[in-house]
């Protein structure tokens, strides 16, 4: 009984190294990957790794329509904060963080236009921790009367 007791022991003290470092993986990892500097200035990374996520979250386009469904007809300026207010409340109704955007998509239908306000989106970026990989296209359009569109990817 000693020597079974004894193993059993030894067993135990030689597989916890193992199970530590299996505990310790599993935890969300987030590299980012920037070969310059110059992208700092712009609110955004080049690449972002991700491992061991726990759950994605690809969240649809996020623009300036109230609670009630309606397109706002307002300026950049208003359209781009209600944009960013909805993409807030899309992710924290679905459990998670801002600081875990990896991808952001902005779609705008001028860029003349969002430039003037896109301290507030550095700003909102800021904020909230955020290092995501980004693509700003300008398109010919957007439902209704929309100038700003916010398509993102967030994980856990």
């Amino acid at each position: 009984m000693k020597k079974l007791a004894k193993l059993t022991t030894l067993l135990l003290i030689l597989s916890m190294p193992l199970w530590a470092q299996t505990q310790k993986s599993n935890k969300m990892e987030k590299r980012i990957i920037n070969p310059w500097e110059w992208q700092d200035k712009r609110s955004y990374v080049q690449a972002v790794e991700v491992k061991h996520v726990e759950s994605t979250l690809y969240i649809s386009g996020q623009t300036a329509i109230s609670d009630d469904g309606i397109s706002s007809n307002e300026d950049m300026k208003t359209q781009l904060t209600k944009a960013l207010q909805n993409l807030e409340t899309v992710i924290s109704t679905a459990g998670y963080k801002p600081e875990g955007i990896v991808r952001l998509n902005i779609y705008t239908t001028s860029t003349a236009e969002l430039w003037p306000n896109f301290q507030i989106f550095q700003d909102w970026v800021a904020r909230h921790g955020v290092q995501q990989a980004l693509t700003l296209l300008e398109v010919s359009s957007l439902f209704e009367t929309l100038k700003v569109e916010l398509e993102a990817t967030v994980v856990k």
